[in-house]
């Protein structure tokens, strides 16, 4: 039974007669192989990669495990199409709160077509590409009371800085759909501690100072988490940061990707800042919740 991924919150969708990513309900993802040189790129990203003896272990687990591909009957219905098989990277989280992070100040590669280039280059300069070197994709917070929110896609295409600062403390909130100052309760357990968001990212930027392999654009860092993760049901588990989206990765050619590495530590920075002051008061007249849709559950 393959259905499409009830917590995916960017990207293609499988809804409404779409061609989108399914799950299996077993642990794996399965994305439309696209038919173009996309297609053709993630596929050789992720066959070489797999391979790679020079990729670290503790940097193999932020990318999705490839599992081949397989042809499966197509989510728009055109019939029979070839997907990449990949690890479901929400499996096992009830309830998640999920956010899609496009990372680099330019989202183009080197030998872009123009359309594809003007097209990147509008996005990056209306979002916050261009200025934070990272932008907001998707996302959904859960709240115990109403459900989950999630912004429109008009209103992800909007948001500013301001919009950005004020949405990753309300990701790590208790109080996500209450009019009230943010209380950013779960900043600590989320984003802080040996096994944190702020500690994944430091990670990933630790290999991304060295390494000359790869050079990624338009690739995404995904965070989740489920509230009652933990042992006890209690409180939240251990965050999940990955890297998703490889349609565009261009051999390094011994080059360090400054483009990447300077979109991961302006996230950093703003983590770091959450961290350091949870307190502060993050109520702002940006992503107003009367303009905003609740998901009910």
């Amino acid at each position: 039974m393959f259905t499409a991924p009830e917590h995916q919150v960017a990207g293609h969708q499988a809804r409404d007669g779409q061609l989108g990513p399914l799950v299996d309900g077993s642990g794996r993802f399965y994305k439309p192989f696209q038919n173009d040189e996309r297609g053709t790129n993630e596929l050789a990203f992720y066959t070489s990669f797999s391979s790679d003896t020079r990729i670290p272990s503790h940097i193999r687990v932020f990318f999705p495990v490839f599992h081949g591909t397989q042809l499966i009957n197509a989510s728009d219905g055109s019939g029979i199409h070839p997907h990449l098989v990949l690890d479901d990277l929400i499996d096992g989280l009830r309830l998640p709160s999920v956010i899609d992070l496009k990372i680099g100040a330019r989202t183009w590669f080197p030998s872009a077509p123009d359309g594809y280039f003007r097209k990147c280059l509008a996005k990056d300069r209306e979002s916050t590409s261009s200025l934070l070197g990272f932008r907001i994709s998707g996302l959904q917070i859960r709240d115990d009371d109403i459900g989950f929110w999630r912004p429109s896609r008009l209103d992800v295409h909007h948001f500013q800085v301001k919009d950005v600062r004020y949405l990753l403390r309300r990701f790590v909130s208790s109080n996500a759909a209450s009019d009230s100052e943010l209380d950013c309760a779960f900043a600590s357990a989320i984003y802080g501690g040996s096994e944190g968001v702020l500690a994944q990212l430091l990670d990933l930027k630790a290999w991304f100072e060295d390494q000359t392999l790869f050079h990624f654009y338009s690739v995404s860092v995904l965070i989740a988490y489920a509230r009652d993760g933990s042992e006890d049901g209690q409180g939240p588990g251990r965050a999940r940061v990955r890297l998703v989206d490889f349609a565009h990765v261009l051999e390094g050619n011994g080059v360090i990707d400054h483009n990447f590495l300077g979109g991961l530590c302006s996230l950093i920075k703003f983590v770091s800042e959450i961290l350091n002051n949870p307190s502060e008061n993050s109520n702002s007249n940006c992503v107003q919740k009367k303009d905003c849709k609740w998901s009910f559950l």
